[in-house]
């Protein structure tokens, strides 16, 4: 095996085009009403600036604090929240795209860790946002709950995989 080495922290990206008004797809993660219908199953309230709130995956027995330190209507929100090594920094960028189409873009950022940590968060961590941008495409798109969050781990995010 050559050298490893990091020459970046890594950071988590993914993004989805999502075939509605951009104004439909920013209220489905300002409002728990919508997301808990393809992400999390809890929120304490609705997301707005400064406000802190927390998620819950009862599926998981998981759940997180989350505080809002960014919003600007139809264009980005930013929380931080609590990631794999401590609080973390998440973003949500959505992008007009042709007449009825939101491309919604998400990274995370801020873990701390050894190299190989850092890679598995990163890795973790987009995978987990392209599932539940996945989610809300089938949602807002057809109407469907897939459930993907919740099929994603079937024993537990601790337990492996059922091939293992």
């Amino acid at each position: 095996m050559s050298k490893l080495e990091l020459t970046q922290v890594p950071v988590a990206k993914t993004g989805m085009l999502i075939r509605r008004p951009i104004a439909e797809v920013f209220a489905a993660f300002i409002d728990p009403d919508v997301t808990t219908r393809f992400w999390f199953t809890k929120s304490s309230g609705r997301l707005a600036a400064g406000k802190s709130v927390t998620w819950e995956w009862e599926m998981y027995g998981a759940s997180t604090n989350v505080t809002v330190t960014a919003i600007e209507p139809n264009r980005r929100i930013v929380i931080e929240w609590d990631g794999y090594s401590g609080r973390t920094k998440v973003e949500w960028k959505f992008a007009v795209h042709g007449d009825d189409a939101t491309f919604v873009s998400i990274t995370e950022s801020g873990w701390a860790g050894t190299g190989d940590e850092l890679a598995m968060y990163a890795c973790e961590s987009t995978q987990g946002f392209t599932w539940m941008l996945a989610g809300l495409k089938a949602l807002l798109e057809h109407n469907v709950r897939l459930n993907l969050v919740a099929d994603r781990f079937p024993k537990g995010p601790q337990a492996p995989y059922p091939d293992e």
